[in-house]
């Protein structure tokens, strides 16, 4: 019984990243970093966002910051205690200390960030013993996928970059 409960959870966590690589590949096309993330409660989306650094000039308006805001706004409370976060990264320092502080269930993401992981790949401040707030996390759902959108992204960049180098040599 126990593990047709687990398969049901993994399902549903696939099922929800994809649609947070959705919002990531929006952040694409705005020419946003393209990391995409969800809030869900009871089964249903309460809160969404991607990327909008860019677009808002906004240092903190990551995936994550903007999906917690727009459920916060939605449910009409800055505690999302129940409610489940899925991103298509591993939350940096900032994301990690909101999800905390808005006192989320449960964490999923895809694709582990060595260069800025808070949820243990260079920072531990997800579930840190010092802190008052525990959460699940859940890592590597989709993580080839939600790997391979950042990696295209600043390939082409790289590309964009190296050819406007050549026109102004040209």
């Amino acid at each position: 019984m126990q593990e047709n409960t687990v398969d049901m959870r993994s399902q549903d966590d696939v099922a929800w990243m994809e649609q947070a690589l959705e919002q990531a590949r929006l952040a694409a096309q705005a020419g946003e970093v393209p990391v995409g993330a969800l809030v869900i409660r009871d089964g249903e989306i309460v809160g969404q966002g991607h990327n909008r650094n860019l677009l808002d000039n906004d240092p903190t308006a990551h995936a994550e910051i903007v999906a917690l805001r727009d459920a916060a706004k939605r449910l009409g409370n800055h505690r999302l205690g129940g409610c489940i976060v899925y991103a298509t990264i591993e939350p940096c320092a900032m994301c990690a200390g909101a999800l905390i502080h808005a006192r989320v269930a449960r964490l999923i993401y895809g694709a582990s960030d060595p260069k800025a992981g808070a949820a243990g790949s260079i920072l531990q401040v997800l579930n840190h013993p010092e802190l008052n707030h525990k959460m699940e996390v859940t890592a590597g759902v989709l993580a080839e996928k939600c790997s391979e959108i950042l990696q295209d992204f600043f390939r082409r960049k790289r590309e964009r970059a190296a050819r406007n180098q050549v026109d102004k040599l040209s």
